[in-house]
């Protein structure tokens, strides 16, 4: 318990819930569009269920990863390398979170909006099963991020219950800033390059102590601010970023 009453985990912590917001308000936005489909009752019912499954998912996938990294056992060595269960699962998804930021990066940029929610039908079963499909894509994204960015499992579930009741809470009002500066959405996905490719020198006995990636990501957010200061208050973002779920006259 020592190690959680820190410097470094207060850091990480703080660290690994403005990364669970910014990435995650996605997850509530596409909930509430696809939940939008159906008539008011079933809305909130879908709604509801989905972020309950979002957010038993998260933790489901943060105990049972959790569980096996702790699996050290050699299981077969490349190139010198001895590579473990552990090892494996770092690996995997780093290269999982690099294609993960890379699609989601040309999607906002040169996606088609609204192409993926069109393809859902208005049906309460069609709905929920999208919402739960959806949410373990991104409760993937969102526990492979924790697990490269924290060591504490206690941290983890603390960062991802926290973030999913700031999005409860306050969706609309996060929506609309990362809306109206699409350059800190961008700036997330980028992080997950970098957290990504941690993960997967690790995996390859490469340690990355995570102090460096901590101060990379606050040296961006620093400039960003400035950025954001220096723009001022523009009535329209630069850049319009495409969404892949939304409503049906955003697509048109």
């Amino acid at each position: 318990m020592e190690s959680i009453f820190t410097v470094d985990a207060l850091i990480g912590f703080v660290t690994l819930l403005v990364m669970e917001v910014v990435l995650g308000i996605d997850n509530v936005v596409f909930i509430s569009i696809l939940a939008g489909k159906l008539p008011a009752d079933q809305a909130v019912r879908a709604r509801n269920i989905g972020l309950m499954i979002a957010l038993g998912t998260r933790i489901l996938l943060l105990l049972t990863i959790s569980w096996i990294i702790g699996l050290t056992a050699l299981l077969f060595t490349v190139a010198g390398i001895q590579i473990s269960g552990r090892d494996l699962i770092l690996i995997g998804g780093g290269i999982f979170l690099i294609a993960k930021a890379t699609r989601e990066i040309h999607e906002r940029l040169e996606g088609e909006t609204g192409h993926a929610s069109a393809k859902v039908p208005p049906s309460f079963r069609a709905v929920v099963v999208q919402i739960v499909l959806l949410d373990i894509v991104f409760s993937l994204d969102s526990v492979i991020t924790a697990v490269g960015m924290v060591d504490e499992i206690f941290i983890m579930i603390a960062a991802v219950v926290v973030a999913i009741g700031i999005m409860l809470v306050s969706a609309g009002a996060i929506s609309d800033f990362v809306n109206n500066h699409p350059t800190v959405k961008m700036l997330a996905l980028s992080f997950l390059l970098l957290i990504g490719f941690t993960l997967v020198l690790e995996g390859f006995q490469q340690h990355v102590p995570k102090g460096y990636i901590y101060a990379a990501i606050a040296f961006s957010i620093f400039v960003e601010i400035l950025n954001l200061r220096a723009r001022g208050r523009k009535a329209e973002p630069p850049v319009e970023l495409h969404q892949p779920y939304a409503p049906p006259e955003a697509s048109k």
